[in-house]
């Protein structure tokens, strides 16, 4: 059997445990038997590669030692409250998304109620253990993502600076681990499993997109910030962690003993104990609604007008064919698996084109802007569209798939077809309208002929992504760790490279009176050839 090192560790508190009435020796056994099981677990940050044998966790923390190498930088900087204020910022958000993205499934678990809860066990013994096993992991990955920048910091700051930072990162685990689980303990106690997997599925994508949206932010943040940097408090600075924990740098390292630094500072010591404390106390209630997530309660909705069915009787030209679409669409809404994957591309698809415009708008005037064909940005929101009609291939339920084999399909082809079309007018068009409705208040509404051309692109891509990508008779028939991102690099490489000559054949159109429409008559006669030529009838052949 395994022997895991931090358990030695584990055993010097046991007198702490046993002065807490607990039955030390069966949590420790608990603790280790989840250890074992965690080693089949391919964690999210390898998710798409095959699976290898060994402890797939350890190896990841590579990964993170490199992430942390963005707080090398911030460590050379003296100003305490800004310097910590980033790096603990930073640390905050890594931790966070590791913990909603792995460990939700270790603090929402509800195998242990099946399991141990039917065993003469106390069920402090059982939460005990685990809160212990996700401190575990996120010790570890909090451990490696900070390594070099703490040797760093001694280097440049010395002893009391990096073991004051130490003492933080502690409260830090503690205070995002207890907040995180009362957050779910609220939507718990208001809501149902549905509502409850959805949210942690959303604020999986959310945090996805925020990762692009917040380095172009913080980027351009420097440019409005001096070489001499001061920190004015203000009432809303107590709603920032962040800044709780940079207070105490600039209290005991810059002695600076104004009453806001002691305030922001006895809020770093107390609240991850406050929210420690408030967990522990609210435990048996959270262990209580966790019984929810042991039923389904999806409900079907019916609705009088239905936005699949629309589109399916405008696009869909046979009965088998609707058949197809809708069930794409209703797999496209309803797999959270797929979502995951999928939904983040698209936000970065709806950012882009907003991010690369985003200089002008702060450093011209919109009439200056307007005035340019700056509007041609909107290509960027179709560079994830071939990783998207790639990940079709791909569902949770895959296994399902047989049952393409059996049924009487007169054409394979038109499936993929459906799907294509399922995921422009469900995912893609609701992104690009929205991103016209902006462009068309920044540019006026001469650019609406503009807009119809570059919307033509994204057929093209889809098609081409089919053709050079996907090797699939089906969809959704393919696990999720087959993907094999990396082998299609040249071909992504190449879609991204046609998307740059639409880019200039519709900049050369701009020069042509007229030459916009006459170039959307081109691309529209050029798309619907394309559509027939690529889904072609094939009657099947087995």
């Amino acid at each position: 059997m395994t022997k895991f090192r931090s358990l030695k560790i584990l055993d010097w508190f046991q007198p702490l445990f046993i002065w807490l009435k607990m039955d030390y020796k069966m949590m420790r056994k608990i603790l280790e038997m989840k250890l074992i099981l965690d080693q089949r677990r391919t964690p999210t940050i390898f998710q798409g590669e095959k699976q290898a044998k060994g402890n797939q966790f350890l190896k990841t923390l590579g990964v993170y030692a490199l992430y942390g190498l963005l707080l090398v930088f911030f460590v050379f900087l003296d100003q305490y409250m800004f310097q910590m204020s980033i790096i603990f910022a930073i640390t905050m958000f890594l931790m966070m998304t590791s913990l909603i993205a792995d460990f939700s499934s270790v603090l929402l678990d509800v195998k242990d109620k099946t399991i141990f809860h039917t065993k003469p066990i106390d069920t402090r013994t059982i939460n005990t253990a685990k809160m212990l096993h996700i401190t575990y992991y996120m010790a570890f990955i909090t451990g490696a993502f900070i390594s070099v920048p703490t040797l760093v910091m001694i280097g440049r700051q010395g002893i009391a600076f990096f073991l004051l930072f130490l003492l933080e990162v502690v409260l830090l685990i503690l205070f995002i681990i207890a907040i995180t689980a009362l957050v779910y303990l609220l939507i718990l106690k208001f809501f149902g499993s549905d509502q409850l997997k959805n949210l942690i599925n959303y604020v999986q994508i959310i945090l996805s997109i925020a990762v692009v949206i917040g380095y172009q932010i913080f980027i351009r943040a420097f440019d409005f910030v001096d070489l001499e940097i001061a920190f004015a408090f203000e009432w809303w600075h107590v709603l920032l962690p962040p800044i709780w924990f940079a207070a105490p740098f600039e209290l005991l390292l810059g002695h600076n003993y104004s009453w806001e630094y002691i305030l922001l500072a006895i809020m770093a010591l107390v609240i991850p104990f406050i929210s420690l404390a408030i967990y522990i106390w609210q435990m048996p209630s959270f262990e209580r609604n966790l019984q929810k997530l042991m039923g389904e309660t999806g409900e079907v909705r019916s609705r009088k007008f239905s936005l699949t069915r629309f589109w399916e009787s405008l696009v869909c030209f046979s009965q088998e064919e609707k058949m197809f679409f809708r069930f794409s669409a209703n797999m496209m809404s309803r797999e959270r698996d797929f979502k995951l994957k999928v939904y983040p591309l698209l936000g970065i698809g709806l950012v882009f084109p907003f991010i690369f415009i985003m200089n002008d708008a702060m450093t011209g005037s919109l009439d200056e802007l307007a005035n340019s064909k700056m509007y041609l940005n909107i290509y960027f929101s179709t560079f994830m569209i071939g990783s998207v009609v790639y990940m079709l291939q791909c569902s949770k339920d895959y296994k399902g798939g047989w049952i393409f084999k059996i049924i009487p399909l007169r054409q394979t082809s038109k499936f993929y077809g459906a799907a294509i079309k399922a995921f422009l007018l469900k995912l893609y068009l609701p992104i690009y309208l929205l991103i016209s409705l902006v462009y068309l208040f920044l540019f006026s509404w001469k650019i609406i002929p503009d807009l119809l051309v570059a919307l033509m692109p994204a057929v093209f891509q889809s098609l081409l992504a089919y053709k050079l990508i996907n090797n699939e008779r089906f969809p959704f028939t393919k696990p999720f760790e087959s993907i094999q991102q990396g082998g299609n690099t040249a071909s992504f490489f190449l879609l991204m490279l046609i998307v740059g000559l639409f880019v200039l054949f519709h900049f050369l159109a701009t020069l042509i009176p007229y030459g916009v429409w006459g170039y959307f008559v081109l691309l529209f006669i050029g798309m619907i050839i394309s559509w027939k030529i690529t889904f072609k009838e094939k009657k099947i052949v087995e």
